[in-house]
């Protein structure tokens, strides 16, 4: 695992000298092993970069993690840890359901506080598979080849998101998880299995039976198409 991430860092050039990078720390087993593998990585200087981290706490949502242990992850990584509180209505029967809504504030809470405490870059924690659903998902529903790219310079903002963990399977860091322990979420998005990325992921999970090669060949066409990087 740590060589594919090395590698990823490497290919996709997400890290530079002077990087100030912004982890968004859900608490999910991706977004603290995406923190532990920035963190030891900026302890070799090489390049130079500072790693720091933001929670953001949804009030109306009833998914929440032990601040207190990710408070103590952090510490133990000598990495500062932002913990901020937000809220958003949940309207029935509105046309973006409440998985975008949420996600969509969150975003905006990290982003706004990653330019008030001049990070220039925003970690998050998506995988390989993680990557190659919204490939699947753009397909199937938007009608265009795209999927979220490894490394995205922001138009509006002066901010780059980085995605480190890109040629991780969500398996592998599952297995990690539990070999280091990682304390799980207290209770699971009561939305989470209404997501239409819930079904995709049976399909995908479907598509790798049938040929196990099938997420390389897919990571390989988006590749040539331009699409991780933008």
């Amino acid at each position: 695992m740590l060589s594919r991430f090395h590698k990823a860092l490497s290919k996709y050039r997400l890290i530079e000298d002077g990087d100030n990078i912004l982890v968004g720390l859900s608490g999910g087993k991706d977004s603290l092993c995406l923190l532990e593998f920035l963190a030891k990585r900026a302890k070799i200087h090489m390049p130079s970069f500072k790693v720091g981290a933001v929670h953001v706490r949804m009030e109306n949502i009833n998914y929440l993690s032990d601040s207190t242990y990710l408070e103590d992850f952090a510490r133990q990584l000598d990495v500062p840890l932002h913990i901020v509180n937000t809220r958003f209505q949940v309207i029935e029967g509105a046309k973006k359901p409440a998985c975008f809504l949420c996600s969509w504030h969150r975003r905006k809470e990290i982003f706004n506080l990653a330019q008030s405490l001049n990070y220039n870059k925003i970690a998050l924690g998506h995988h390989m598979d993680d990557i190659l659903h919204t490939s699947l998902m753009n397909i199937f529903y938007q009608g265009h080849f795209s999927t979220m790219p490894v490394k995205l310079a922001m138009r509006k903002m002066p901010l780059t998101i980085i995605r480190p963990l890109c040629l991780e399977t969500e398996q592998d860091i599952r297995k990690y998880a539990e070999l280091h322990n990682y304390k799980k979420q207290i209770k699971q998005c009561p939305y989470e299995n209404e997501s239409t990325r819930s079904s995709i992921r049976k399909i995908f999970e479907d598509i790798v039976n049938l040929n196990s090669e099938s997420r390389y060949s897919m990571w390989k066409a988006l590749e040539s198409e331009g699409k991780l990087i933008e």
